[in-house]
């Protein structure tokens, strides 16, 4: 299974997959960034894995960052496209290409609290629970179907760094099972629903 990454910050998702995936039948063929100087870039490199990046700046609009975007990462031929962190709006030429197999993690139970600041906004909001959610990416703002979903109590006084901190816990640990399921295994999509995968926790 040819497997690619996008992200856009420090990369500890990413390292969770690299370390998780390592003698197994997947391959990472090249990790990708809107940041030329991500600190992800650094952690590719040192497991020897290819790079790339593109900033929307540096092209003449949206739209043509998007398509150049969508023609690098094809050059790759992945199966699956995980989004680890990436902090870019995947867009329509991206997504018609790649429909249907690129993974997102967010952090809240879809569909509540989508966006930038899922964390944030279930405390401003005074959720009692929260949790992360592993879905499809559509062309929407993680409107895409859901794979699994992982709820996490909201402790009193709880500050968004250590909340999300635990949340990121649990995405690097049912992120590395699904795709350990994704080599040998199929998910099922009909329309919202996805079937074919049983998480490693409820």
């Amino acid at each position: 299974m040819r497997l690619l990454l996008l992200a856009s910050g420090t990369g500890s998702l990413v390292q969770a997959v690299i370390d998780g995936l390592a003698n197994t039948g997947v391959e990472i063929v090249a990790v990708g960034s809107d940041l030329a100087d991500a600190p992800v870039l650094d952690r590719a490199r040192a497991a020897d894995i290819e790079v790339f990046s593109a900033h929307p700046r540096d092209y003449a609009d949206r739209a043509a960052w998007d398509q150049a975007f969508t023609e690098t990462v094809a050059g790759y031929s992945p199966d699956w496209i995980v989004s680890a962190g990436f902090m870019r709006i995947l867009g329509a030429s991206f997504v018609s290409r790649f429909g249907g197999r690129i993974i997102n993690t967010h952090p809240a139970l879809l569909p509540a609290f989508p966006g930038a600041h899922g964390v944030r906004d279930a405390l401003d909001y005074g959720a009692k629970v929260t949790g992360t959610t592993i879905h499809l990416v559509d062309e929407g703002v993680d409107t895409g179907p859901i794979i699994a979903q992982f709820p996490v109590v909201i402790e009193p006084n709880e500050t968004e760094t250590v909340l999300h901190e635990r949340i990121k816990a649990i995405e690097r640990r049912e992120l590395v099972h699904l795709l350990r399921f994704l080599e040998h295994g199929t998910l099922e999509v009909s329309g919202r629903h996805v079937s074919g995968y049983t998480p490693s926790a409820p």
